[in-house]
C-alpha cells in the first residue's frame, strides 16, 4: 500500500477514501484511530489515505480533482462569511 493523501483531518481522508473507491479503487485510512491518542495535537502527518501501489497513478488523478473541488468550496464558504460575523459551529 502507497500513500494517495495526507488528510488534515478524518472528514477530508473520509472524503478521499469514498471518492477514490467511488472511482474503484480500493483505499484504507491509516492513522485513523491514532488521533484519540493524539487528543488536541493536530493530525497532521498521521492520516493517511492509502492505496494499492498498481492504483497510485489514478488514485493522485482523482486526489487532485477532489482537492481542487475543496478549495472551490472552501473558498465559496469564506467568501459568504460577512466581515465581523461570527462563523457558526
Amino acid at each position: 500500500m502507497h500513500t494517495a493523501y495526507r488528510a488534515e483531518n478524518l472528514f477530508d481522508a473520509h472524503l478521499v477514501k469514498d471518492a477514490l473507491e467511488a472511482g474503484g479503487i480500493p483505499a484504507f485510512i491509516a492513522g485513523e484511530y491514532l488521533t484519540g491518542a493524539i487528543g488536541q495535537l493536530p493530525a497532521m502527518d498521521y492520516i493517511a489515505v492509502m492505496v494499492p501501489e498498481a492504483a497510485l497513478v489514478d488514485a493522485h488523478a482523482i486526489v487532485a480533482e477532489l482537492e481542487a473541488q475543496l478549495a472551490e468550496a472552501r473558498q465559496v464558504m469564506r467568501d459568504d462569511e460577512l466581515p465581523g460575523e461570527p462563523v457558526p459551529c
